[in-house]
C-alpha cells in the first residue's frame, strides 16, 4: 500500500481523498494551507478552500471523526456527549462571582467541533451587532447588510420534521432555502405549553411583545427558536454541512483525526513572524511529527484552542511564558485575554397535574422505556423526541429600561437599542416549566492561560462570571423577568411556584 500510495505522489498526482486516523497515514505532499482544527471555523475553510483546485489543503483535527456518531447525528441524545471522548471535558477555575465554584466548560473535540456536539439553536443577533463590528473594524463588509449575502449562503431552511403547519411562527422572507446548514422550526411535540407560551406574550406585551421571527435582526420580544436539525431529524453540523460527501470526494482535501498539534513554529530565514510548520506530538512520546505548509498554517482551534497553542509556542507575554522556561517568539499580552461567556441561572416552575397536556414524552428523561421507545421511533422515521435537543421552543430576549439603576450606574454595554442584555429560554423540560435567563451583554471577562509546559496539560480556563458589577444586578433582573413571565393569567391554574434551588431564594 506504502508503495502504490508513492507512485502516486511521485507522479505528481495526489488522486486519493481521504480522512485519516493517524498522521502516519496522510500522504507526503506539498501542502499548500495547513487547518488546525477541523471544528466550526476550520471546516468551512476547508470546505471554502479547496474549490479551488490549485490548493492543497490538510486539516488536522484533534478529535475523532463525527461520522457514525450517534451522540452527534441524533439530536435528543446530544447533552450525552458531554464528558465523553467527544468533549474536552474542561473546567474553569475555581469562579470568585459563583462562590469558588469550578464549573465544567463543553468544548467540542470531534470533527466539526462545538457544532457536533451543542443544542443547536440557530440565532443571527441584532443588526446593532454586525454595525458595531463593521464601526470597530474599520470594515463595512461586516455591516448587516453587506452581510446578509453570505448568512444567507450559510443558511439551508427546510420544512419541520413533522411537517406541521408553520405560518404564523417565522418569517420566510429573512430567510434562506439554498445554502449549506440546514435550519428548522421545531416539532410540535408539546402544542399545549406552546400556546399557553404564545399566550402569556400577549397577555403580558411589552419585553415579551410577539416577535415572529427571531432571526430578522430585530431580536427582540418572544419568539420561536429556530434549530440546526433537518427534516430527517439529524443535526445539521459545520461537518456535516461543509465536509460533506461530496467536498470530502475533492482530490486536494485530505484530513486527518485523533491528531494533536502541539505548537506551530516560526520560519527560519523569514522576516517578522511568519509560521508555517505545526507539530504534532503523543502524549506517550517525546518524538514530534512536523508538517509544513507552502502559503499559510491556518489556527482555527477555537476560544480555548488556539490560545492554547499560542502560548505553547512562544506568543503571548513573555514574563509569563519565561516563568514556565518558553521561549518568547513574540511577547504579546492580549493573547488569551478578554474571554467572555454567558452565564445563566435555571428558574423552573412546578406544573399542577392535569392542568394541562403535556404530551406523551413528558417523563423520558427518568424512564428507560420510554428512552427506548424514542429512539426507536427515531430510527425508524427520524420524528419523535429525539428529533429535537430539549422541548423548549420558545424564546425571549429583552432589554433592560434606559432608566434603570444599572443603565444610569454602569452604562449600556450592548450594541445598540435592537440588542438585548438577558435572553430566557423558554418551555418544559422533564416535567417542569423552566424560564432560564442569560447573559446576551455581559461585561465580566476572564482569560485563559497555561500553567505548565507540557502542552497535554489542561489549559486554566477563568471566564471571570460575574466579576463586573453591571452583569450580578442585570441577570437578578433576568430572574425578576422570568418570575413576571409566569404570572401570566394563563399560568394560574398551571403554575405551582418555583421548584429547585431557587424555591426559597428572594431577590
Amino acid at each position: 500500500m506504502f508503495l502504490k500510495l508513492a507512485l502516486v505522489i511521485g507522479l505528481g498526482s495526489v488522486g486519493l481523498c481521504a480522512t485519516y486516523g493517524t498522521i502516519q497515514d496522510v500522504p507526503d505532499i506539498k501542502w499548500d494551507f495547513i487547518i488546525v482544527g477541523g471544528g466550526t471555523a476550520g471546516s468551512v475553510l476547508a470546505s471554502r478552500l479547496t474549490e479551488s483546485p490549485n490548493f492543497n489543503v490538510l486539516v488536522v483535527e484533534a478529535g475523532p471523526t463525527n461520522e457514525g456518531v450517534e451522540l452527534s447525528i441524533i439530536p435528543g441524545l446530544a447533552r450525552s456527549a458531554a464528558s465523553t471522548r467527544y468533549d474536552w471535558n474542561f473546567t474553569t477555575i475555581p469562579q470568585q462571582g459563583l462562590n469558588g465554584r469550578s464549573l465544567p466548560l463543553r468544548c467540542g473535540h470531534v470533527l466539526g467541533g462545538s457544532s457536533s456536539i451543542n443544542g443547536m439553536m440557530y440565532t443571527r443577533g441584532p443588526t446593532s451587532d454586525y454595525d458595531r463590528l463593521a464601526r470597530v473594524s474599520g470594515d463595512d463588509g461586516w455591516s448587516w447588510d453587506s452581510i446578509q449575502p453570505y448568512i444567507k449562503r450559510n443558511e439551508k431552511i427546510e420544512p419541520p420534521g413533522d411537517n406541521h403547519d408553520v405560518e404564523g411562527e417565522f418569517d420566510p422572507s429573512v430567510h434562506s432555502s439554498t445554502g449549506k446548514v440546514v435550519v428548522t422550526l421545531p416539532n410540535n411535540l408539546s402544542p399545549a405549553i406552546d400556546a399557553a407560551t404564545l399566550q402569556a406574550s400577549n397577555e403580558l406585551g411589552g419585553n415579551f411583545q410577539f416577535n415572529l421571527d427571531m432571526n430578522s435582526g430585530k431580536p427582540l420580544g418572544l419568539g420561536r427558536w429556530h434549530v440546526t436539525i433537518g427534516h430527517d431529524g439529524t443535526r445539521s453540523s459545520s461537518a456535516t454541512s461543509y465536509l460533506d460527501s461530496q467536498t470530502k470526494a475533492r482530490k486536494n482535501l485530505h484530513i486527518v483525526t485523533d491528531t494533536f498539534v502541539t505548537r506551530v513554529l516560526k520560519t527560519p530565514g523569514t522576516e517578522g513572524l511568519t509560521i508555517r510548520s505545526i507539530e504534532i506530538r503523543s502524549p506517550n512520546s517525546s518524538d514530534a511529527i512536523l508538517l509544513t505548509a507552502s502559503k499559510e498554517v491556518i489556527l482555527a482551534s477555537g476560544a480555548v484552542g488556539t490560545p492554547r497553542i499560542l502560548l505553547h509556542s512562544g506568543i503571548g507575554d513573555q514574563s509569563d511564558l519565561k516563568a514556565l522556561n518558553i521561549e518568547t517568539v513574540l511577547h504579546n499580552p492580549s493573547v488569551g485575554r478578554n474571554l467572555t461567556d454567558h452565564p445563566m441561572v435555571f428558574v423552573t416552575f412546578g406544573i399542577a397535574p392535569n392542568s394541562i397536556d403535556l404530551g406523551p414524552w413528558v417523563n423520558l428523561n427518568n424512564d428507560p422505556t420510554l428512552q427506548a421507545q424514542a429512539l426507536e421511533v427515531w430510527k425508524a422515521n427520524g420524528t419523535g423526541p429525539y428529533a429535537e435537543y430539549i422541548p423548549m421552543h420558545h424564546t425571549a430576549l429583552l432589554r433592560l429600561p434606559d432608566n434603570s439603576s444599572v443603565i444610569k450606574q454602569f452604562g449600556d454595554p450592548s450594541s445598540g437599542q435592537e440588542s438585548g442584555h438577558i435572553e430566557i429560554m423558554l418551555g418544559m423540560f422533564n416535567g417542569t416549566y423552566d424560564a432560564i435567563p442569560y447573559l446576551v451583554s455581559p461585561v465580566s471577562r476572564g482569560s485563559l492561560t497555561i500553567g505548565s509546559n507540557n502542552p497535554f496539560d489542561n489549559p486554566l480556563i477563568d471566564p471571570g462570571y460575574y466579576s463586573s458589577a453591571f452583569d450580578l444586578p442585570t441577570i437578578r433582573d433576568g430572574v425578576k423577568s422570568a418570575l413576571k413571565f409566569s404570572k401570566a393569567p394563563v399560568w394560574g391554574n398551571v403554575m405551582t411556584g418555583l421548584v429547585g434551588p431557587l424555591a426559597n431564594a428572594t431577590t
